[in-house]
């Protein structure tokens, strides 16, 4: 078969090699998976430079997330169990976190609707406990992770501000349904959201950038607010003023998706009901702004490691086309 493998940490276009090789053999309690489609998040540039939480062996094949067919044709959502990751024909997964792909959704908006609205529905609604009429604030709200978030934003009656660099992203903000866009690169966001929110500020701020972003939040949540930090896509982690928490009286609240699969794998399926439910009716529908052969994956991920991506890259292997 054909995967990608990395040899070397470094960046995604340098290191990433299609290579043939064998299909990988499933451990106790694996299956292993047709690739129908992998979908490109920010943490397969990390594992490619080295600088992921988790650091498979080399050489390993990245892609966290895959739509794929079991052996007796179930279509099914995974998180590739890793050496042997989703840019690839064939993957391993544990075959008690296998979800059924939502009919409703084709194996690309499948594949994109795993980990990024897994992540936004325990955010909002698992952590910052979200409710309709409050306002919501999202970082990178045109990127994968924060499309997802603005549409369950929506979802659960809330209205949502976006905060996006540039007017190519702006517009996909305003498309996927924001109530106000900020485009950080024209406008000033302390200024614009407070003006907006008549200086109140946002009740939820979901930021998946860190660095300057957090700084804004702090400055932007309201009474009673809560800030989700869901990831550091600007490669700056903030070190949070305890004090400021304190005397403004907000929460700041970390979210790692990934250990609700161990620490309570119910609540992730239920989750996927939840997610299944909302794309059945329409009110979500994953941002797929690009899909991709094979053989294009190295670029693909080196373009959502340069934040030259708007939505989700879909991957599709030669095999499923």
């Amino acid at each position: 078969m054909q995967a990608w493998q990395v040899h070397e940490n470094g960046e995604p276009s340098e290191v990433m090699r299609l290579t043939e090789t064998g299909r990988p053999v499933p451990d106790d309690g694996q299956v292993l998976l047709r690739v129908r489609a992998a979908n490109v998040n920010f943490p397969d540039a990390l594992l490619c430079r080295g600088q992921y939480q988790v650091r498979p062996p080399l050489p390993f094949t990245p892609g966290v997330e895959i739509c794929g067919e079991t052996e007796d044709g179930r279509r099914v959502l995974a998180t590739p169990a890793l050496p042997y990751g989703g840019f690839a024909e064939y993957a391993l997964a544990d075959a008690a976190a296998l979800l059924p792909a939502p009919k409703a959704l084709d194996d690309a908006e499948a594949a994109a609707l795993h980990i990024g609205y897994q992540t936004g529905w325990f955010g909002l609604h698992r952590r910052a406990r979200l409710e309709a009429g409050e306002t919501l604030l999202v970082h990178a709200a045109a990127g994968g992770v924060g499309s997802a978030a603005v549409q369950l934003g929506k979802a659960a009656g809330a209205t949502v501000i976006g905060v996006v660099g540039g007017a190519e992203k702006a517009a996909v903000a305003r498309e996927l349904g924001c109530d106000l866009v900020v485009d950080r690169r024209a406008e000033d966001v302390i200024a614009t959201v407070k003006a907006a929110t008549g200086g109140r500020g946002a009740d939820v701020i979901y930021d998946p950038v860190g660095g300057e972003a957090y700084a804004q939040s702090a400055k932007l949540v309201a009474f009673e607010g809560r800030i989700v930090v869901v990831g550091f896509a600007s490669g700056t982690i903030p070190t949070p003023a305890l004090n400021h928490a304190l005397v403004k009286n907000y929460a700041v609240l970390g979210l790692h998706w990934g250990l609700y699969n161990t620490k309570n794998p119910k609540l992730v399926q239920h989750c996927h009901e939840q997610l299944t439910e909302l794309a059945a009716r329409g009110a979500i529908k994953p941002l797929v702004s690009e899909r991709v052969p094979l053989a294009g994956a190295a670029a693909a991920v080196q373009k959502v490691a340069d934040g030259r991506s708007t939505g989700r890259i879909a991957v599709t292997t030669e095999v499923a086309a």
